[in-house]
């Protein structure tokens, strides 16, 4: 992967200290613990990954010095580190200003967990380049091999001008890849900062409708580390604070200006996997206080009201969760109905109350079918 482009004529040498060579991609991992398995991902980098690319390690509420000696001796010069100090449990702080050190054409941001397969920056790069994206979106696998239930679940076999609404992006909950740092500057995208889970989703769904995408299908793969034990992301909250960061999107006005199909697309996604997976990750009923209660009700009517009609593509098995989160059903009967519409192939996970949207973009079936095609 080249730096700028070379000169088409002969220079004159020059004793004048030259400026580094602008790289193609900065890839930004962050960290936050020295039992995070992170020389293993600046392996996945530098050895199989370096051409082109810089590698900056940011250090979350730690110091370099002792990250440093975690990394294989030859690679401990090769690395760049930033240092991050803030009151959050959150990777968005450090990845954002990675992101904002960044200098290079393109910024891939990695978890210090995950590791990228030999060749991936330089696939994701050359087809950013090809095709003009602001954005190349990577294939994932699992750490043991088996790949992920393909998301997001696009059109068959289109690579590149993916569309927000069409191509279900939102699908996809986090920038892996890469994304243009100019288009990360033009459309004035960060992370949120401060929040323990989803920081990243605003980040993409901003992207993913106002930018020119691409998806690596057939490429080298982001693998996704599966043996850390302090993943931030992994601990209980309130829903008050799980869901936050669904009220800070919605309510944002870049959000707003989004087209009624856009909004409702985004909302969709958001009601299947982060509403409902809040109930499905909580099947303690002690948990679910009225305090509780009341919190994932509110959430699930602002998404509505911020799409209106967007719950028309559910399930009968998902509008029946969502009538009980809004209705106050007993938990019991909630928690019941969370296990009922993971019972996938079933009729009322299926089949959509108004026989109207069976066929829809984003109802069960298509959604379905599309993930098997992308397989």
């Amino acid at each position: 992967m080249p730096g700028p482009e070379e000169p088409t004529a002969p220079q004159q040498e020059s004793t004048e200290p030259q400026p580094p060579l602008r790289p193609g991609v900065d890839v930004v991992i962050a960290v936050h613990s020295t039992q995070r398995p992170i020389a293993r991902a600046v392996r996945s980098v530098l050895d199989h990954n370096g051409g082109g690319a810089r590698l900056t390690i940011v250090c979350h509420n730690i110091s370099p010095d002792q990250i440093r000696p975690l990394l294989d001796p030859a690679h401990r010069e090769q690395v760049h580190f930033l240092e991050h100090r803030d009151s959050h449990r959150s990777a968005s702080g450090p990845f954002n200003a990675g992101i904002a050190a960044a200098t290079g054409e393109y910024v891939s941001i990695m978890g210090s967990d995950d590791v990228l397969a030999p060749g991936a920056v330089a696939s994701w790069y050359w087809l950013a380049k090809r095709s003009g994206a602001d954005a190349v979106i990577a294939r994932l696998e699992r750490g043991d091999g088996r790949v992920i239930v393909p998301t997001p679940p696009t059109r068959p076999l289109r690579r590149t001008n993916l569309d927000g609404v069409a191509d279900r992006l939102c699908y996809r909950s986090a920038p892996l890849g890469v994304v243009s740092k100019e288009a990360i500057e033009r459309l004035g995208l960060r992370l949120e900062e401060g929040a323990p889970v989803g920081g990243d989703v605003g980040f993409v769904t901003r992207l993913w409708f106002l930018g020119r995408i691409a998806y690596d299908r057939t490429g080298p793969a982001y693998v996704i580390g599966e043996d850390a034990t302090d993943r931030v992301t992994y601990a209980p909250r309130p829903i008050a604070v799980e869901l936050r960061f669904l009220r800070t999107i919605v309510e944002a006005s870049w959000f707003e200006r989004l087209s009624l199909l856009q909004r409702r697309s985004a909302v969709v996604k958001y009601l299947r996997i982060h509403l409902f997976g809040a109930v499905w990750n909580r099947q303690d009923p002690q948990f679910w206080t009225e305090e509780e209660r009341q919190a994932l009700a509110k959430t699930a009517t602002r998404l509505l009201r911020a799409a209106p009609g967007a719950e028309s593509v559910l399930s009968m098995a998902d509008r029946d969760l969502l009538d009980a989160i809004i209705e106050g059903a007993p938990t019991e009967r909630m928690l019941a109905l969370a296990v009922a519409r993971r019972k996938h192939g079933r009729p009322r996970t299926l089949l959509t109350r108004d026989p109207a949207q069976l066929l829809a973009r984003e109802a069960p079936a298509r959604v379905m079918g599309a993930s098997l095609l992308n397989r």
